[in-house]
Formats: structure tokens, sequence, C-alpha cells
């Protein structure tokens, strides 16, 4: 049985500051975990965090370096050598809950296609890029949360990809002035928008608008196509883990019901789900999991992932 760690309060009140500050809908969502599930949690939010940080809040020309840099810290977090609070939680979180390297490498491998100003020509490339900056999240919280069955991996990655799909779509016009656009080429071509990634950077052309706000439309209905996959997983977690689960993926997808309210449009302004709104979701959740209930009584306890996923795992749709 592997032995229990204890994390130092110190990175404990870093990382639970990061996950507010990052996320108010994942800081809702971490609020129904029990402290220690929570605690560590916050731990693996924080360093996902701190690696998007160090490249998105450089200068373009430092980001390179800033990609060399973060393999170097996670060469160290599982060497056992480090020294920052936060990389030091999260070494100790990954040797209690076994987390792979495979995992935040992958997260690390997304962050430099970012980097790298990679476009995308299709869906399937862009599944590569949800893979690893978001399903490799979600897959890492399998072994903080523990899983009755392995089967459950692929669930909890096709949340991950929902859940990138649906920040894609919020954030298309900031992302534009970053120089970035994840929308696929075949999808802007379909909606007449061919090469319209040659004028990133500067004012959204008026002639995108309609195209973008089509092309919205469609990963939306895809990522609604992956959160009701998801929901298969729901019942391989212990209870508390999957009330948080079910009450982050109902906050989510309300993100892209407010996107659709206003009609897709990406200069409509950032699409925001109230505290009410989040609140309800939360309690259609606790009402979710209550009637799941019964059927866990003769369920196998949860334990650590044995599996590794990779990306060729995940279905396209």
């Amino acid at each position: 049985m592997t032995a229990l760690l204890q994390v130092p309060l110190a990175p404990i009140a870093i990382a639970r500051a990061e996950i507010e500050r990052g996320s108010k809908s994942f800081a809702m969502a971490s609020k129904l975990l029990d402290q220690r599930t929570r605690d560590q949690t916050a731990v693996v939010y924080a360093f996902c965090r701190r690696a998007d940080d160090a490249v998105d809040e450089v200068a373009p020309e430092e980001q390179p370096a800033a990609v060399v840099r973060l393999t170097s810290e996670l060469s160290a977090i599982y060497g056992g050598v480090v020294e920052d609070p936060v990389l030091a939680a999260f070494n100790q979180v990954a040797w209690e809950r076994a987390i792979p390297r495979h995992y935040p490498a992958e997260l690390i491998a997304g962050m430099a296609m970012d980097v790298d100003g990679t476009r995308y020509r299709d869906f399937r490339e862009l599944h590569h890029y949800c893979f690893r900056v978001a399903s490799v999240v979600g897959l890492m919280m399998c072994h903080v949360f523990g899983i009755r069955d392995d089967a459950a991996l692929v669930p909890a990655a096709r949340l991950g990809i929902a859940m990138q799909l649906t920040n894609i779509c919020r954030d298309i016009a900031e992302d534009w002035t970053r120089g970035r656009l994840y929308v696929p080429d075949d999808l802007l071509a379909l909606h007449g928008a061919g090469g319209l990634a040659g004028d990133l950077g500067g004012p959204l052309p008026p002639r995108a608008r309609a195209p973008l706000a089509n092309a919205t439309r469609d990963l939306l209905a895809l990522a609604d196509v992956h959160y009701r996959a998801s929901t298969s997983g729901i019942p391989a977690l212990p209870w508390r883990a999957a009330l948080a689960v079910r009450a982050a993926s109902r906050i989510y997808r309300a993100i892209g019901d407010r996107i659709r309210e206003q009609q897709h449009d990406v200069l409509a302004g950032r699409a925001i789900v109230s505290r009410n709104t989040k609140l309800a979701h939360a309690a259609r959740a606790s009402l979710a999991t209550l009637l799941a209930a019964p059927g866990r009584v003769l369920a196998r306890r949860a334990r650590i992932p044995t599996r590794i996923l990779e990306v060729s795992d995940v279905p396209l749709v």
C-alpha cells in the first residue's frame, strides 16, 4: 500500500490560490471534494497552471527557453530533486498517486505546440493538441481520485477534449490578438474563410466574423459529443469525486450554452456563467450523484489506474 505523504501547508496555500485565480469553475467544483483530495487536486492544477503561465506570460522570443526550462523541471520532479515549493508538492503527489511522467510530459509538448505556432489542418490534429493540454490533466486527476476500472480513463480524456473545445470557442477573439487560431483549416475553408490565419495578430477582419461563428457552432457540437461520452466514466469514481466531476462538466457545458445564446459571435464578449448558475449546476450534480448511489453499494473499491492512455486511445467523435 502506498504511504501517505503530507504535503507542506505553504505549497497547498499557493495551490489553492492558483485554482481560485485561474478557474472559478474548477475552484467551485473542487470544494465538493474531501480535504486531502481537494489539496492534491489543487497541487496538480497549480503545476499545470505554472506550465501554462511559463509560456503565456513571457515575450514570444523567451517562450522556447520557457519550454526547455519546463522540461528540465519535469526531469527534476521525477528525479526527486526539487526545491521550488510548488514543484516539490507536485513531486509528492505524483509519487503517492503514481502519476506517469508521460502525462505532464504531454502537457509540456502541448505548450511547445503553442510556442511553435502550430496550425491545425483538421480536427485530428486539433484533437491531439486538446489531448495534450487538457485530457492529460483529467488523466492525472484519475490518479488523484482513484477509479474502479481503467476503462474509465477514456471517458476522462474525452471530458478533457470537450472542455478544451469549449475553451477554444470561448477565447477565439482573445487568442486571435495573441496570434493564435485553433479552428482547423478545413473547417474554416468549409465556411468560406480559407487562408484566414494569414491575418492573425491584427484586428479580426469583418469577413471572418460569420465563418468563425459557424465554425464555433460546429466545434461546440463536437464538444457535446465528447461531453455525452464522458458521462460513462463517472460511476467509476469515488462518490465525492463523481460529484465534483459532474459539477465541473455541467458548469463547462453551461459556458457553451452561453456562447450559443450569443449566436456564436466571437466578438460578443467573453462568455461568463454566473455564480448562481454554477451553484444550480452543482446542485443538479449532487442530485444525479445521489440517485446513482444505490449502484455503488457492490462496486469495486477505487484504486490508482495501471494503464497509461495515449491519444490514439481516444475516439475523435
